[in-house]
């Protein structure tokens, strides 16, 4: 199977099973949030395949190796666990607010969380575009070097950045106060993951703990 099948198969999996996780909860297809969310969410995912078959097949074949079963490490296949049942709860728990009643936002916060699914997948778009090396599991790759241009010469991880924002839209979009809640408890897990995979750099790519010391924010700049 070519690389390309396989992406536009990845995506089509994927979307089914994320509109599954929300209108099945949600017990109507009447959820218009999350019809929105989807059509948001999907139309960036499409541009970020489109740009990897494109300009660069090597980091859509690196990104396509995502999940626990991807993770060398069993603390990163522990963490990859906790992740993805994070986002599951990230689409089944507002569609349960929808159903039963209780958490809603308004439009406008709908509005935006859509928008920071937008700028989130927007900044991962510049970290791929900058960094061929920007995989969805924690490695190292033959002939990987250090990368201090673009938005890694802002913050260390610009990739986990615009995850964060993208992650703290979903339950935004999809119109739930308890979403958010799912959010806050993905955090620390997510900061683990960050911390681990710098460990990881810092052992095994030549020149990362120099740029540790270059470039001192994680994901904020001006103050972490």
């Amino acid at each position: 199977m070519s690389l390309n099948v396989k992406a536009w198969l990845g995506l089509f999996f994927l979307a089914l099973a994320m509109a599954l996780l929300v209108f099945i909860p949600a017990g109507t297809l009447r959820y218009w949030q999350g019809w929105l969310f989807l059509a948001v969410f999907f139309a960036s995912g499409v541009s970020h395949t489109l740009y990897g078959m494109k300009n660069d097949p090597a980091l859509l074949e690196r990104r396509l190796a995502g999940g626990p079963t991807a993770e060398r490490s069993s603390t990163q296949r522990t963490i990859m666990l906790f992740i993805s049942l994070g986002f599951i709860g990230l689409l089944v728990v507002p569609a349960l607010g929808w159903r039963f009643g209780g958490g809603a936002l308004p439009l406008a916060a709908v509005i935006a969380g859509n928008a920071l699914i937008t700028v989130g997948f927007f900044i991962v778009f510049l970290a791929f575009r900058e960094n061929t090396f920007a995989a969805a599991n924690v490695d190292i790759f033959p002939g990987q070097r250090v990368v201090s241009s673009g938005p890694y010469a802002v913050v260390r991880h610009p990739q986990y950045a615009g995850a964060f924002l993208y992650l703290l839209g979903i339950p935004l979009a999809l119109g739930s106060w308890w979403g958010v809640i799912v959010f806050a408890a993905m955090v620390p897990v997510l900061i683990w993951r960050l911390f681990d995979e710098e460990r990881v750099l810092t052992a095994g790519l030549p020149g990362y703990a120099e740029y540790r010391s270059r470039v001192r924010f994680r994901l904020i700049p001006g103050l972490y």
